[in-house]
């Protein structure tokens, strides 16, 4: 079983406790505006659910507004980004020369002896840096490398902001050179395709006005985004794209990923198989003959008891505390080198059993439920399609949202299938 979720290295945690009380260092905040940050964080929290429609777009200008942000938006998605990155296998393995200062420029000032052979990495709606900012913290083989991030955000001060809270954390020098772009999705990103070209918290904002029942519109937004990221990448590049695990964000990355792979581009994670999506989310999901969980999003939940201790005492004393946190994402690797680029000529992602297998591998999406035959289930993903497995709630709640999870696949026989679902149940007593 392979966790998608490990638990945060020593080094890591130590990192990520230290950012609230760095980001105290780098953006003091007077004692007199301290006993407002609560309704600030409160006030931007709605603004981002309840009352998305009347937020401006450079909401995150406001100095008040920025401030609850970096204190605590920011943190929690260092924390999602925390948890999530370690284990994906990201194309950022080739060594590289490598430059010897913390390199902060904007668009327009780029030195072009400041870049030796740099791995470029784009990052649309980066914000405050949050994914370079991770990845500094999570991958530590990483900062030997020489990066270099293409950060596009629509609002300039907190790009500074991020810059700022980067270089305060890496150090003057760091091998990483970060370029800032301020601009709207679709600004011209100068330098060549990308080897890895990520989206964290961004396509939600694009989709917030569409209609819920409007999928079909839902479907044309992520093939026209599937088309940019494509560009941005590059045939050699790969893709991430992460995004809050509301069921509209996971219809969104089910639209996105049949995109994706009708581009050419096989789904690395969290999917183990390139068939259709058995996850869909929406409405008007329908059950296909491999069993589709209607109404269901492909997201992963993980506890929060590793966040810093300072973020979670903020957390409680805005009136939002968060017991756990929750993602979909998707990681979708190179355009494969075959002509037809449909899902049957795909290439199987790596460690995912054939068909001819008797093996089969699922990745575990769904909190344990009681289930009909008796017993607790738990849904999950296969190249089988949509898998419920079942057996006691004690072997179920070990396996923790996200892992991948291999059993004896069951003979033409033994196959059964949910009648509520049509999913292929898979027992525990079988690994």
């Amino acid at each position: 079983m392979t966790e998608l979720f490990p638990p945060l290295p020593p080094e890591t945690k130590t990192i990520l406790d230290g950012i609230p009380g760095l980001i105290d260092k780098v953006f003091p905040l007077p004692r007199r505006f301290r006993s407002g940050l609560p309704f600030d964080i409160a006030e931007l929290s709605e603004a981002f659910t309840s009352d998305r429609g009347s937020r401006g777009v450079s909401y995150l200008g406001k100095p008040n507004l920025l401030s609850a942000y970096l204190r605590y938006f920011l943190p929690w998605n260092l924390y999602r980004l925390c948890r999530l990155l370690p284990g994906l296998d990201l194309p950022l393995n080739v060594l590289h020369k490598s430059n010897t200062q913390c390199n902060t420029y904007s668009n327009t000032h780029i030195e072009a002896d400041t870049i030796a052979d740099p791995i470029a990495i784009t990052d649309l709606g980066s914000g405050p840096l949050t994914l370079p900012i991770a990845l500094w913290i999570t991958r530590p083989e990483l900062r030997e490398l020489n990066l270099e991030f293409r950060c596009l955000d629509q609002t300039g001060a907190v790009l500074d902001a991020g810059k700022k809270l980067f270089c305060a954390l890496a150090g003057g020098n760091s091998k990483w050179t970060i370029r800032t772009i301020k601009g709207n999705l679709g600004t011209p990103v100068h330098g060549g395709p990308a080897q890895l070209v990520t989206a964290v918290n961004l396509f939600n904002e694009l989709f917030q006005d569409l209609p819920h029942t409007d999928s079909a519109g839902l479907r044309r937004l992520a093939e026209k985004n599937a088309r940019l990221l494509d560009a941005l990448a590059g045939s050699s590049g790969s893709i991430l794209v992460i995004e809050p695990g509301v069921p509209r964000s996971g219809e969104f990355i089910a639209a996105l990923r049949d995109s994706l792979i009708a581009l050419g581009r096989s789904p690395v994670s969290p999917c183990p198989h390139n068939g259709a999506c058995p996850f869909p989310g929406g409405k008007t999901a329908e059950q296909g003959m491999y069993g589709a969980a209607n109404n269901k999003w492909c997201h992963f939940a993980f506890e929060t008891d590793s966040a810093p201790p300072a973020l979670l005492a903020l957390s409680k004393t805005a009136g939002i505390p968060k017991e756990r946190a929750v993602l979909s994402f998707l990681l979708a690797g190179p355009h494969r080198q075959d002509s037809a680029h449909s899902p049957e000529s795909a290439v199987m992602p790596e460690g995912v059993a054939g068909s001819g297998s008797t093996k089969i591998q699922v990745r575990i999406i769904s909190d344990p439920f009681p289930v009909a035959q008796g017993g607790t289930g738990r849904y999950g993903c296969s190249a089988e399609g949509l898998v419920l497995v079942t057996g006691t709630r004690g072997a179920l709640e070990e396996m923790n949202s996200g892992m991948l999870a291999e059993f004896n696949k069951p003979t033409e026989k033994e196959e059964k299938r949910d009648s509520k679902s049509g999913a292929l149940i898979i027992r525990t007593q079988q690994v």
